[in-house]
């Protein structure tokens, strides 16, 4: 029995995902994921008591995911620079990812303040990641440029997800650009 909700609650999970990814916050309703998981409407409440407690789990289960290949990559790196770059590059390589589509549609949406908190702590952890790397470059504020670091990341997720003029390849290399050079060209 254990097992069978375990997998029904993976299947609301995906369907959540699913329905993040296609059409924002508005899409992730009760009757959708009923219908996604052929589910009745009622037998979603037993697993989730609202949409929140929807978007909570899904920041709880993927976040860390992403993270753990965000950090994979800068690992893999030996110097602080290609720390940088990996740490840049691996985020935005996740912008296509229905998991990543999902956090970027969470985040947009009007959440309740415990999810709110969830989604901010685990940007944080991606804040902290690079903080060292940065250090190691000389900076005297890391901490500071790690948070201003992930804004530009975020700007160029944002700017990617809008479908911009610009090639996906572009945004991203004009990210990595910024982050080991500034805004000199």
């Amino acid at each position: 029995m254990a097992e069978h909700r375990s997998m029904q609650r993976a299947a609301l999970l995906d369907a959540a995902r699913t329905l993040l990814s296609e059409g924002g916050t508005e899409a992730l309703t009760f009757p959708a994921l009923a219908e996604r998981t052929g589910l009745a409407r009622s037998s979603v409440y037993e697993y989730f008591r609202s949409r929140g407690a929807v978007v909570e789990e899904l920041c709880e289960v993927d976040f860390p995911v992403w993270a753990a290949e965000v950090e994979a990559a800068m690992a893999a790196e030996p110097s602080a620079e290609g720390k940088v770059e990996a740490y840049v590059r691996r985020q935005l390589a996740l912008v296509g990812d229905r998991r990543h589509r999902a956090v970027v549609a969470i985040s947009a949406s009007e959440l309740d303040a415990g999810a709110r908190e969830k989604i901010r702590a685990a940007h944080g952890g991606l804040v902290a990641m690079i903080v060292e790397a940065l250090a190691g470059l000389g900076h005297e504020q890391p901490r500071l440029a790690a948070m201003l670091l992930q804004g530009v990341v975020d700007a160029a997720v944002r700017r990617i997800e809008l479908g911009a003029a610009e090639h996906p390849e572009a945004i991203t290399e004009a990210a990595v650009a910024m982050a080991l050079r500034g805004v000199r060209g």
